[in-house]
């Protein structure tokens, strides 16, 4: 198998702690393409899965 496994994010031991710079950046890009809004209050690990959706809604996560 190559590449690393990835962990799902509410396994994440940092899972918990306010979303990071970049991931707030990009999540505000990709939620103004899909039209919608970004939580002020997200976790690293909510703003991850939210990324994801977003990506797929988009089609940047292809």
């Amino acid at each position: 198998m190559t590449g690393t496994p990835e962990k799902d994010p509410e396994e994440w031991t940092t899972g918990d702690e306010p979303m990071t710079g970049p991931q707030e950046s990009y999540l505000h890009t990709l939620a103004r393409e899909a039209g919608e809004d970004v939580p002020d209050d997200l976790t690293k690990a909510g703003a991850s899965e939210l990324i994801d959706r977003l990506q797929q809604e988009t089609g940047r996560g292809v």
